[in-house]
């Protein structure tokens, strides 16, 4: 046959050359050797792969004179694009006189595969005459290279152009491109179109293409209506309906079509495998894996790294060192994707030496291997390794992604590193990345925790592209800069606000001592059914117990607890600590007890809540339980204890807690320990101990120090002592009048008259205004407010009417007491 086309080539008058034809019409047998030599020819050329011995064929053709055949020469042309040798392939291609079109197909082809698909276009407007190969090598080139509109445009040429018979081939592509596009809009017409030619019911592929179309644009009850269409569905399709049944439906309706599937093979194992963990369902992924194993279905790559990060989501590393285990026993290759997978469980578990190990085997290193190495040694707060690992990184090179630089980032959020993060932000600009949405809010966060709000404002303002992550973390950024207006602003602005939009902004309230704000917005919130999470609650709570608020807060813990956040440890947190706060701390007790989990936070509430209850040696006893239970105290536990200490009088206890917090855990004294133990020498009249511990502190004291010794000078009337707590509190805090009245109240306690008048005086001259005092009630759900000649409450009248009634009750009483007495 081979035969027959050859000498059909050769005999052609268009393609006759003057040594070729005397050789071949000297005899019969001449023209038998080299049909036979060109058939060698063809078959060396299908199966060579380098461009050297391509090259020595190629000079062996011209040798030979079969140059000028085109058949040979087609052959010519593909044996090069295998070779990947593009330019000896467009040689060939320009010196070829006459061309056909399965010549321009294969340049189509092989242009495309080596991704120089502008070539491929300009190959594919010269043709003189295409079929329908033409159009379907000119599409696959633009699916290949990922370029699916210009797929549908040439798609659409090509149905106007009815020369060319739309087949098979020419449907599948198009709507695997507009699977990759998302786009329902052409998606329903190519199936109308497919319909209208009937090949939805004369091809099976075709359905099963608009399956995967329809699933792929998202439209899961489009795709299930093919589905049930279909005969007998291909497991392809089972597949395939059991990822957009995951993605749609959840995970019940994809385990009902998986328990139901006729037969099963390692996609679909793996699909709802993975579908399992993605969705958090860390347990049930590992015991799919290991029925999936149990039954003899060997797990690839894909399936390992979800049953390895089902493993760090449930935090047991024995599960992850027994899957290394077996990975190895049964001589499985450790790729890349496994590998990553590995060096983030071991690193997540804080098994950097493990991590490292596997790192160091891996044969092959990509941007995530390097990410997850350098995100897990952060975790483990080791910063400036991670650092150095990012150095490493750079000079290897690897190329940098956006999500290497949002883990990098992160690693510089605190305000050491704030002039490496500012070389970030410089390499994220000289790389094109700050653009990205993903680099953009790590920068804002970054500089968020780096205590430079306007710069975070400055990143933000230069983003294009904002998303929910974004706005949040404006919002943050404007709080950290006390500017409650721009955050107010911002949230208002913000499309689509999630759950953590409106807990940034509540906590945000609460921080700035905006508490009703905040639990009116808790309830703005539940207004527009945005379901609350364990930091809403938690918030939430915390607000309540700084206004004192136990009947709301109550409401809010029966909320919490319909929804199943009962039990968790935040929000019982808050809710000792409001509890403690309302004065019920029985009921505190009750509510720390019932904490299985406790945690150091619900230690520090509960000797806390007895402390600030007056109940010191409750607080040291439920100090040295959590001491027993082997928790480790951090400098907010000293500052209950020592809290306690002063409520209850306990200066010896006090003394000896304050100096084992430096001696048996490392802790150095703050500020806040400091006016614990002043307050408590001070209440006990030991007023020389408090100045000399003063005059001792490793830096200088600030105002609630001096405060403190100020207020126990009161107590005691110690004007001397006093008068050396106000000066020094004078230079520290001169806006600020409560100094000034303490001293001026110390004098006419003393009966120094004259200095009360100098004291006057001073906050005369230097302007200082008084801050009022104000006092809040809770009546019928809403907070009053009340101030000293409160004149601005709606109900004033009432209330100074009430007042008279209530003091001409008082007057009779004492006058009836008065009379009896005589």
């Amino acid at each position: 046959m081979i035969g027959n086309l050859l000498w059909r080539q050769f005999i052609n008058p268009h393609r006759r050359h003057p040594l070729v034809l005397i050789r071949l019409f000297s005899d019969q047998q001449s023209q038998s050797q080299y049909i036979q030599l060109s058939q060698q020819m063809c078959e060396s050329m299908q199966v060579c792969s380098s461009t050297p011995t391509a090259r020595k064929l190629h000079a062996q053709l011209i040798s030979t004179g079969l140059c000028f055949s085109i058949f040979l020469q087609n052959h010519l042309l593909h044996m090069y694009f295998n070779c990947h040798s593009l330019h000896d392939a467009t040689l060939v291609f320009s010196a070829m006189e006459f061309p056909n079109v399965f010549t321009y197909n294969t340049m189509i082809t092989g242009l495309g595969n080596a991704g120089t698909i502008g070539k491929a276009k300009e190959v594919f407007d010269q043709m003189p005459h295409r079929d329908s190969v033409s159009w379907n090598s000119m599409m696959s080139a633009y699916f290949r290279n990922g370029k699916y509109e210009d797929v549908l445009e040439v798609f659409v040429f090509m149905f106007r152009n009815f020369t060319c018979f739309i087949n098979l081939l020419s449907f599948s592509c198009a709507m695997k491109a507009c699977g990759a596009l998302a786009c329902f809009r052409w998606a329903s017409q190519l199936h109308g179109i497919a319909e209208k030619f009937d090949f939805g019911r004369a091809n099976l592929s075709i359905r099963i293409s608009v399956l995967d179309m329809y699933i792929k644009s998202g439209k899961i009850s489009h795709a299930e209506k093919v589905f049930l269409s279909i005969p007998n569905p291909s497991l392809f399709c089972f597949n395939s309906m059991l990822y957009g049944y995951s993605n749609s439906y959840g995970i019940g309706k994809a385990l009902n079509l998986f328990n139901r599937m006729p037969e099963r093979d390692n996609v679909s194992w793996s699909t709802m495998i993975s579908v399992l963990s993605q969705h958090g369902l860390s347990v049930p992924s590992l015991s799919m894996f290991i029925d999936m194993c149990t039954q003899g279905f060997r797990p690839n790559s894909m399936t390992f790294a979800c049953v390895l990060g089902a493993c760090t989501s449930i935090c047991d590393i024995k599960w992850g060192t027994h899957i290394h285990a077996w990975m190895v026993r049964m001589g499985t290759i450790i790729d890349v994707y496994v590998g990553n997978g590995l060096v983030d469980m071991y690193a997540k578990f804080g098994r950097l030496d493990l991590a490292r190990r596997v790192f160091n085997s891996l044969i092959e290193h990509n941007a995530v291997s390097w990410t997850s190495l350098i995100n897990g040694t952060a975790h483990c707060g080791n910063e400036e390794e991670a650092l150095l690992l990012f150095n490493q990184m750079r000079q290897i090179p690897i190329a940098l992604d956006e999500f290497t630089l949002a883990i990098i980032l992160k690693v510089c959020s605190h305000p050491n590193s704030v002039f490496i993060g500012s070389q970030l932000h410089a390499i994220t600009i000289k790389t094109g990345m700050a653009s990205f949405v993903t680099v953009g809010n790590s920068l804002i966060t970054m500089y968020s925790k780096c205590d430079d709000p306007q710069k975070a404002i400055s990143v933000s303002e230069m983003m294009k592209v904002r998303n929910i992550i974004t706005w949040t973390a404006m919002i943050n950024a404007f709080s950290k800069a006390g500017d409650v207006k721009n955050a107010q602003a911002c949230f208002e602005k913000t499309p689509d606000c999630n759950v953590i939009t409106w807990n940034s902004m509540i906590s945000m309230y609460i921080q700035h001592g905006f508490w009703e704000c905040s639990l009116k917005l808790y309830v703005q919130m539940q207004r527009e059914r945005i379901i609350p999470d364990d930091i809403t609650f938690a918030t939430s709570i915390s607000a309540c117990a700084d206004l004192a608020m136990l009947k709301l807060g109550t409401q809010i813990i029966v909320q919490a607890e319909k929804l199943g956040f009962g039990s968790d440890v935040s929000v019982a947190n808050s809710v000792v600590t409001m509890y403690s706060r309302c004065g019920q701390i029985d009921e505190a007790q009750k509510v720390f007890d019932l904490i299985s989990m406790k945690n150091l936070v619900s230690w520090n509430s509960m000797i806390a809540g007895y402390a600030q209850n007056g109940h010191g040696r409750i607080a040291i006893e439920i100090f040295k339980s959590m001491l027993r239970m082997e928790y480790k105290p951090d400098h907010i536990t000293y500052i209950s204890v020592l809290s306690g200490c002063s409520y209850a009088g306990l200066v010896t206890e006090g003394k000896h807690y304050f100096d084992s917090m430096t001696k048996d855990y490392g802790i150095l004294p703050t500020h806040e320990h400091f006016t614990c133990m002043v307050d408590l020498l001070g209440r006990a009249g030991l007023l020389e101990q408090a100045k000399t511990l003063i005059k001792e502190m490793p830096f200088m004291p600030n105002v609630d120090v001096l405060g403190a010794l100020l207020s126990a000078c009161k107590i005691h009337w110690n004007s001397k002592l006093a008068e050396f707590a106000a000066k020094n509190l004078l230079e520290l805090d001169v806006d600020k009048s409560g100094g000034c009245i303490l001293l001026a109240h110390i004098y006419s306690d003393c009966g120094k008259l004259e200095d009360v008048a100098d004291i006057r005086k001073l906050i005369k001259d230097k302007g200082i205004q008084k801050n009022p005092g104000y006092s809040w009630i809770e009546v019928d759900n809403q907070v009053n407010v009340f101030a000293v000649n409160e004149t601005n409450h709606p109900r004033i009248k009432e209330i100074w009417t009430m007042i008279d009634v209530v003091v001409d009750a008082l007057l009779l009483n004492v006058q009836v007491d008065e009379f009896s007495a005589e």
